[in-house]
């Protein structure tokens, strides 16, 4: 398990650069709050985890599997984890911040990610291209 990255994960990458292409700003792993947020947006008062699907155990997700072998081991790992993310969200809504979480296999349509992050942060949907007079899309 020493492989397991913490921090910077390739799902946490994609958070990032879709939030960062939206124009949200933010800082990465406060460890001044409960949970060490990987994304910490102060204007928005908000925090954002980037949860494995696997490791804490995303709720009818196919990712979300686990070990025929060990299982004595697997199990109750499992149950801490989602017992630490429940008290870690649940202390910082006591500090007044809303949080949200964004599931590994979310990062794999980054199309609906995006949607997703501009329907949380109240930012304008994009206007569907249309084609005007023809079919190159070129005004004339």
């Amino acid at each position: 398990m020493r492989a397991v990255r913490r921090a910077h994960t390739k799902p946490e990458l994609l958070v990032r650069k879709a939030m960062h292409a939206l124009g949200l700003r933010f800082r990465l792993h406060s460890k001044s709050l409960p949970g060490s947020p990987d994304i910490v947006l102060a204007k928005h008062h908000t925090v954002v985890f980037v949860h494995g699907c696997f490791w804490h155990r995303h709720p009818g997700c196919k990712y979300a599997t686990t070990p025929k072998t060990r299982q004595e081991f697997w199990i109750p790992k499992f149950e801490g984890n989602v017992a630490r993310d429940a008290r870690k969200e649940a202390q910082l809504h006591e500090l007044g911040w809303r949080v949200l979480v964004v599931w590994e296999c979310e990062t794999k349509d980054l199309a609906a990610l995006s949607v997703r992050l501009r329907l949380e942060f109240g930012l304008p949907t994009a206007a569907p291209r249309t084609l005007l007079h023809g079919s190159s899309g070129f005004h004339r």
